[in-house]
């Protein structure tokens, strides 16, 4: 993976991520291309010594082995008409653009794109993301491995069908989003009971850390850890039926039901869209 050359079309957190992990497994900071489209982040990237960066996807995709796809969803059309020239099947096309179906990427750039759609979180900027991963008509199983060593450099992969992406994205893609409302709720209610705000905060934050790390670890079921924290007519039991009573569970439930919906919904118009002559 470290040999091959990489276009990064968008140079944003994402981007930043993969190319940080590339480069501390041990990648050539020359063979990767960056691209960007305001020229005042040009002289931010190329702080990464040897880092290539520049305005022009075509060039950078020209030369690269794999194009990575970092690009919002909405100009991701005007850069898939940009590429598909110089894109054949030597390169792998790997995309992290949200709700984008790996059928439009595939219909842009012609027969025989090679493909693979991923879904990272933003946790991925700190090394602990979760990226779900789904090959194309056209990828191989040694493309879709390839990808999940790229992926595996900022946190941890799963390989799932395309239509459960959409699934990933209602409960890891979009999860951070929850657990950082959680951990604000919880530093909240610490001020209330008389912490101050700095106290609570990071007792909330690290709560939430070392539990998920306590239930990756162990393998154990989180109903059994949180056994384990209640004991009779104590306080964890106390707080815990608050919360079912507050219909903590369901809510979360349909949160990601419903961001999940949302998904679905996006993907669906870009599809059609890109149909449409």
């Amino acid at each position: 993976m470290i040999d091959s050359r990489f276009a990064f079309l968008g140079a944003g957190n994402m981007a930043g991520a993969l190319i940080n992990g590339l480069i501390r497994a041990g990648a050539d900071p020359s063979h990767i291309h960056a691209t960007v489209r305001r020229t005042e982040r040009i002289a931010e990237l190329k702080k990464k010594p040897g880092l290539e960066v520049s305005t022009d996807n075509v060039a950078a995709a020209s030369g690269a082995d794999v194009v990575v796809l970092a690009v919002k969803p909405q100009v991701m059309r005007k850069v898939l008409a940009q590429i598909a020239p110089v894109i054949d099947s030597k390169k792998l096309v790997i995309s992290v653009a949200a709700g984008v179906p790996i059928a439009a990427i595939e219909r842009k750039l012609g027969a025989g794109a090679r493909v693979v759609r991923a879904m990272p979180n933003t946790p991925a900027l700190i090394g602990l993301g979760a990226t779900a991963l789904s090959g194309g008509e056209h990828a191989t199983e040694g493309d879709v491995a390839f990808a999940q060593q790229l992926f595996d450099a900022v946190g941890i992969t799963t390989v799932v069908d395309e239509s459960l992406l959409d699934a990933v994205t209602g409960l890891s893609g979009s999860g951070p989003a929850y657990v950082f409302l959680m951990i604000e709720a919880l530093s909240d209610a610490g001020v209330k009971v008389g912490l101050s705000r700095h106290v609570a905060l990071k007792l909330a934050a690290q709560t939430v850390l070392g539990s998920a790390k306590l239930l990756l670890e162990t393998g154990e079921h989180p109903g059994h850890l949180k056994d384990q924290v209640t004991s009779p007519g104590g306080t964890a039991i106390a707080g815990l039926h608050t919360l079912e009573a507050g219909g903590l569970r369901t809510t979360l439930i349909d949160a990601v039901e419903a961001a999940t919906k949302r998904a679905r919904e996006l993907g669906d118009a870009f599809l059609n869209e890109g149909a449409t002559p």
